[in-house]
């Protein structure tokens, strides 16, 4: 029974021991640099790495729910991705996180900050993408492709929002709770006044853009190795153009 289990999940326990690596690997860089520098300047990058991992969470237990297909367990599947909704844009949030490179380095090269972020960048963006594609198959399957495709397209919209409410009007996730209400009124008077506040709108359609760039790549990317898997299984071989 677990050996069935663990061949129906290869994939996704793989994906799952990458993403856990790569956290390690960051949280070894960054306890590196704490330990030359003595100080926790980066510590942040740990903090946010692990929120990063909640949206990821949140995703993999609902896709699990979602994949036995028992109506008992919609309710705990939408409470599932509500909470997977207000925490998605942790993961993507370590993008911005680049800008303070421009601060003081505390005697460490400059190079071993901008890997150390590239590193907790990309491990955060790919938690967030992997824990989208849990999500949009679930929509597919229960609305269709086209709804999916919508449903990532408004998800992202939000998020990258979320992203500049997070950033620049210093707001997180858990505000949802603690203080929903200045937060929604803070959202709101960005909202209402479109003019006034063009670098939200700005920021929110570039970061939309780019992070539907990289996630369409990647499922592209995904899609042609998965459709060059089946004709190695069907024993042909794809035609090449001279």
């Amino acid at each position: 029974m677990l050996q069935k289990l663990a061949r129906e999940h290869k994939n996704k326990f793989s994906i799952f021991v990458l993403l856990a690596a790569a956290t390690a690997i960051c949280f070894l860089l960054a306890a590196i640099r704490m330990a030359r520098t003595d100080s926790t300047r980066y510590g942040f990058l740990l903090w946010n790495l692990g929120l990063a991992w909640i949206p990821f969470l949140f995703a993999a237990f609902a896709y699990t729910l979602a994949s036995t297909r028992k109506r008992y367990l919609y309710l705990l599947i939408l409470a599932a991705a509500a909470a997977w909704l207000v925490f998605f844009p942790n993961a993507p949030y370590i993008l911005t996180d680049f800008q303070h490179l421009s601060q003081v380095t505390d005697g460490i090269p400059v190079w071993y900050d901008v890997i150390l972020l590239i590193w907790c960048a990309w491990t955060g963006l790919l938690l967030g993408i992997v824990s989208l594609y849990f999500m949009q198959e679930i929509v597919a399957r229960t609305m269709g492709n086209l709804a999916s495709w919508l449903f990532v397209i408004g998800v992202t919209g939000l998020s990258s929002f979320g992203i500049y409410v997070g950033r620049f009007m210093r707001w997180n996730s858990w505000d949802a709770w603690n203080n929903p209400i200045p937060l929604a009124q803070d959202i709101w008077a960005q909202i209402r006044h479109p003019l006034a506040n063009r670098d939200a709108f700005i920021f929110t359609v570039i970061f939309t853009l780019l992070f539907l760039f990289i996630y369409v790549t990647l499922v592209v990317f995904g899609n042609v190795t998965f459709e060059r898997q089946k004709q190695r299984l069907a024993g042909t071989q794809p035609t090449r153009r001279v």
